[in-house]
């Protein structure tokens, strides 16, 4: 299983045009926030003094939520090539057994999904810092580092379950544009979650990346809304703290199901048991592949 998940890990990272088309979800999400809808947003909050800070600070919490997922896609790329090729059929003639074979490919995918967030969130934080917000304290760190590692996990139990019935490398990169097209809604980037339909918001909640999404701006922006929300408080906290509540429920900070605020032990709990359920259903569905062959 060593040996495929350096392979897989290596033709990857060759690849220049598969590590692009992995990222262009994300690349496409900076591009319209420098363009257009970071200034529309600030501008919307005149009444607090480090809005950039924030508004810089949420999308870069999207950005984590959002390319675990693409990129373990991509990387996912390689098994349906290895399937179109006929390359896969190799492997599982050879005295290798198929769990290892199907491991090589999670587990690669899975890594290539940690290794990019982690550049991403290094990127995160150069950016946040020279907008003039500050770098994260190392307790939050170490928090932003979990929370990768889940992610990654349950992003990659999920795409390894879509991917485990896409049969040629066509439907591979149709599936690959729908889903990085609709990670900007899901994460709440594209148009926040608060002001979406009820009905569109409970569809959104019950994908992992959403509830990783909220998990990262508590994190990233729980300094900057204490900075923010603070400057009024002496005049009216009520009003302030109702305003910083309304506030993270509209730009999906926190996560509500009807009135009742979705902790993040439960966001976490979801995570958890989503990256169970799709990693079983994962390996049973390449069972049944094996006794098709």
């Amino acid at each position: 299983m060593t040996a495929l998940i350096k392979r897989n890990l290596l033709l990857y990272f060759r690849d220049k045009a598969s590590v692009f088309f992995s990222l262009l979800a994300v690349l496409i999400i900076i591009g319209l926030y420098l363009l257009f809808l970071g200034d529309s947003w600030v501008k919307s909050m005149d009444d607090i003094k480090n809005a950039k800070v924030i508004m810089d600070s949420w999308i870069m919490a999207g950005l984590l939520a959002v390319v675990s997922l693409t990129t373990t896609m991509g990387a996912f790329g390689i098994m349906v090539e290895d399937r179109h090729n006929g390359i896969s059929k190799d492997f599982y003639s050879s005295p290798v057994s198929r769990l290892s074979v199907t491991g090589g490919y999670i587990f690669s995918a899975c890594l290539v999904g940690m290794i990019m967030s982690l550049i991403t969130f290094v990127f995160a934080q150069i950016y946040i810092i020279s907008k003039g917000g500050d770098m994260l304290g190392f307790a939050a760190i170490l928090q932003v580092l979990g929370l990768i590692a889940l992610t990654c996990l349950a992003n990659t139990a999920m795409v390894g379950f879509v991917v485990s019935y896409l049969k040629s490398q066509n439907a591979f990169s149709t599936a690959s544009t729908v889903i990085g097209t609709l990670m900007g809604f899901i994460a709440g980037i594209y148009m926040p979650m608060g002001i979406m339909p009820e009905s569109i918001q409970y569809v959104i909640k019950a994908v992992p990346v959403a509830h990783a999404g909220a998990l990262f701006r508590q994190i990233l922006l729980e300094t900057p809304l204490n900075e923010g929300f603070a400057l009024n408080q002496a005049v009216n906290p009520a009003a302030v703290q109702t305003a910083r509540e309304e506030f993270c429920k509209t730009m999906g900070i926190k996560l509500f199901a009807g009135e009742t605020f979705i902790k993040p032990s439960y966001s976490i709990a979801y995570l958890a048991v989503t990256s169970l359920i799709f990693f079983s259903l994962t390996v049973l569905a390449y069972r049944r592949k094996k006794k098709a062959l």
